[in-house]
């Protein structure tokens, strides 16, 4: 196996990253690494909670194709286990559980959906209730004899709660106990996770020592503020942009950015060399349109996702659609009979420009349902004779064609 030398993977290795804890230690077991020929165990845990994956967890995703490019053995753990636990990372109350096979289902959609990102060939992908689930209760008992209540309660959510008097499960303290075993199973070297999951990474390196193996090293990845420049990337927020997003929504989100993100976007979700996002850093600080950049930001990230020719026909989607008020050439047509009294809220659905008649009635209230120049707000409307374009939101469009 040949790795690249300590300077140039370190160098690698530290862009974009938050925290290394501690780099000495990562330094060492990269130079046994290449005395040895032997790869690094880096590990990801994946939260099969919420199966659909945005650019948010595409930086640790990118972190570990990094790791993967040096050589090393990336191991994507599937917590079907611990999913059933819930994790309380960023949560004030405890989170609902799952079954196994709700977390085995959003288990395979996360792997899917990381192939975009991954070299999912050279994958080890692991599901935790593997060695978990065997565990007896006496296991679990000594597990847990391992860590104290007082180090639990000095994870933020935890502390918070207790002073707030609001119930902490004790299985909750169960979970980065879990995690923590995950580590053990795999004998990881690296373990990867963003800020928010700082205290479990912690938790891991001491269960790895109490089992006689040698500390996983800690790589925490800053946590991508959504497309709003105010909270944290999530579906539930809708500030984010999908893996699944098409090309031109993928474009039209990530233009709608504030512009203090675009550098940070730049290099957590992109390729770009940090001489490139250096002079676009200079190039807005004398005064350039921030818009320009905000272009070559949207075009790069959809080309990572589909290719060059899609991005720039995204572009060209923008421009037509939002920039000049247009009707995108290529519009989905939904036929109907001429004698039809159907109301414009079922055809929305049926023709997929809503999920549910309670998002088409509230995009109607909020006048983001439109025919030619007139706002559609009366959920009762029925389509009117004719051909007719609908436009839903900034880029949902459908034509309604009588037959």
């Amino acid at each position: 196996m040949h790795f690249p030398p300590i300077n140039e993977q370190m160098d690698v290795i530290r862009r974009g990253t938050s925290e290394i804890i501690p780099e000495e230690e990562l330094v060492r077991k990269l130079e046994k690494s290449l005395e040895s020929a032997s790869p690094l165990n880096i590990k990801l845990g994946c939260d099969p909670s919420r199966p659909d994956l945005h650019l948010g967890h595409s930086v640790v995703l990118r972190k570990m194709r990094q790791f993967q490019d040096l050589g090393h053995k990336a191991i994507l753990i599937v917590g079907d286990f611990t999913g059933m636990i819930g994790d309380p990372t960023g949560k004030n109350k405890t989170r609902p559980s799952l079954t196994l096979d709700d977390t085995r289902a959003n288990g395979q959609s996360y792997f899917e959906q990381a192939s975009k990102i991954l070299d999912i060939d050279h994958v080890d992908i692991r599901y935790n209730s593997d060695w978990l689930a065997p565990m007896t209760f006496e296991d679990v008992i000594k597990l847990a004899a391992r860590y104290t209540v007082a180090r639990m309660l000095e994870r933020d959510e935890f502390e918070k709660r207790y002073r707030n008097q609001e119930p902490i499960s004790i299985h909750e303290f169960l979970y980065p106990l879990a995690q923590a075993m995950d580590s053990v199973a795999i004998r990881s070297d690296v373990e990867l996770g963003g800020t928010d999951q700082k205290f479990n990474l912690l938790v891991g390196r001491e269960i790895q020592r109490e089992y006689g193996q040698v500390p996983q090293v800690i790589l925490t990845m800053p946590l991508l503020e959504g497309t709003d420049g105010v909270e944290k990337m999530s579906k539930s927020l809708d500030n984010y942009v999908a893996f699944n997003d098409t090309a031109e929504d993928m474009y039209g989100k990530t233009l709608s950015i504030p512009d203090p993100l675009i550098l940070p976007w730049f290099r957590l979700v992109t390729d770009t060399p940090d001489e490139r996002v250096a002079e676009i850093a200079s190039a807005m600080e004398r005064g350039e349109n921030p818009r320009d950049f905000k272009r070559e930001l949207a075009r790069t990230i959809v080309a990572a996702y589909y290719d060059a020719p899609h991005s720039l026909k995204a572009e060209e989607h923008f421009d037509r659609v939002i920039k000049n008020k247009m009707a995108p050439e290529d519009i989905d047509v939904f036929e109907l009979a001429k004698d039809s009294d159907t109301l414009l809220l079922d055809v929305l659905l049926e023709a997929g420009l809503v999920q549910s008649k309670g998002e088409g009635r509230r995009l109607m209230q909020q006048s983001a349902v439109s025919i030619g120049d007139d706002r559609i707000t009366d959920p009762l409307f029925p389509v009117p004779a004719g051909e007719c374009i609908v436009k839903v939101g900034k880029r949902r469009f459908v034509r309604i064609v009588r037959i």
